[in-house]
């Protein structure tokens, strides 16, 4: 058990930082898009620098439509993906794993990649094409949240058992 939970600390560690880097990478973006600050606009793209430096950071398609899609909504959606993850990651190296918090961190996870991935790409489809490859992620992730949804019911189920015991104790 002790392995899992050194595991499960690494694992919460790293997909938090990641998804960090992604929600301010995103807010990074975002800042320079509407102030016009640290940007460059050279032959039909938006070249977004690191901040206080001449050197690109972002190389983005100079269009309202792409920054929004295949920009914004993204690296937002990563970043609460990762966010989640970490949360998950988490239920493993608490001292008690049966509790009402870790079932919840573990439905959010996985309602949030069965129905988010296909809503936003169905959305996104009325504004711009959609890759093939896209179609392979949201199935990716329907796989990830199913998974996750029979831990969560593991976890539903543990928790019954321990009330009941509790109850007789």
């Amino acid at each position: 058990m002790q392995k899992s939970i050194i595991i499960s600390k690494v694992l919460y560690y790293i997909s938090r930082v990641l998804g960090g880097i992604y929600l301010i990478t995103g807010l990074y973006g975002l800042f320079s898009w509407v102030t016009n600050t640290h940007l460059l606009i050279k032959n039909q793209q938006t070249i977004i620098n690191y901040p206080f430096t001449e050197e690109s950071f972002l190389i983005l398609d100079s269009n309202t439509t792409y920054l929004v899609f295949s920009f914004l909504i993204p690296v937002f959606a990563y970043g609460l993906f990762f966010w989640l993850l970490s949360n998950v990651f988490k239920v493993f190296y608490q001292n008690k794993l049966f509790t009402a918090e870790n079932i919840a961190h573990l439905r959010r996870f996985y309602l949030v990649n069965i129905f988010l991935p296909t809503a936003l790409t169905t959305f996104a489809s009325f504004f711009m094409q959609i890759e093939h490859e896209m179609f392979l992620i949201i199935i990716l992730h329907l796989v990830l949240g199913v998974f996750v949804f029979f831990m969560s019911e593991i976890f539903n189920q543990g928790l019954n058992l321990q009330n009941e015991q509790d109850l007789y104790i």
